[in-house]
């Protein structure tokens, strides 16, 4: 099975197996409450992360909520 490869950030990640977008994040280390993700150019819901399989060469973008005041 060929890697899989898909862009987070503007950085080259590297998947060893197909995951959903939810495993993907979560791989990552990343706050779930804090982020928003926008794919292939699409802010996308929390809910329907799990939905989402990755592709070879899909496109995310991850953004934190900052807080302050």
């Amino acid at each position: 099975m060929k890697k899989l490869e898909v862009m987070l950030n503007g950085n080259l990640e590297k998947l060893a197996k197909e995951m959903n977008l939810f495993t993907f994040l979560l791989s990552k280390g990343l706050n779930l409450d804090t982020i928003i993700v926008e794919y292939q150019g699409n802010i996308v819901k929390k809910e329907e992360w799990a939905m989402i399989t990755l592709q070879d060469k899909d496109c995310l973008e991850v953004l934190n909520f900052v807080g302050g005041g």
